[in-house]
């Protein structure tokens, strides 16, 4: 979805606008693009390490082992040196985002994700007996049908 700069932008962009938690990022990413894409925290925070050391963001760290990150005056100067950037990146990520208004919501997909991860899971673990196939079997029987309902 993104090169490497046009994340680190983002990311100065939404921590100029309120200091955030890498969490808080990655959700406030998925949110501008509806759902449609979600950085992983393997690409989010590697970024957010890089903006520090250049001297971009602060970090300040709280309770629980969280880091608060916050623009400095050299990451504003960034961004208001490559505002042209910046703009039309929004402009693609609102793009983006419309594009993609219709499709699943980020719950559904979170819902998608999570059983699909439960089924991975659960697969691996191996040893399935004929029970454990029926029940399974039965478990998305029944989601299936519960969403052809609501959706008929």
């Amino acid at each position: 979805m993104f090169d490497q700069s046009d994340l680190r932008l983002l990311l100065l962009q939404l921590i100029s606008e309120k200091p955030s938690h890498g969490y808080e990022l990655i959700k406030a990413i998925e949110e501008r693009l509806g759902g449609a894409y979600s950085p992983s925290p393997g690409v989010v925070y590697p970024t957010l390490t890089f903006l520090e050391e250049a001297g971009f963001a602060t970090v300040s760290p709280e309770a629980g082992g969280r880091k608060l990150y916050a623009v400095t005056t050299d990451g504003q100067t960034e961004l208001d040196t490559n505002r042209a950037l910046v703009n039309a990146l929004l402009t693609r990520i609102d793009e983006a985002r419309s594009r993609s208004a219709g499709g699943a919501s980020p719950q559904i997909g979170r819902a998608i994700e999570n059983l699909m991860t439960a089924l991975r899971y659960r697969l691996r673990e191996g040893d399935l007996g004929p029970e454990d196939v029926a029940t399974i079997a039965a478990a998305l029987d029944a989601a299936a049908l519960a969403v052809e309902k609501k959706a008929g």
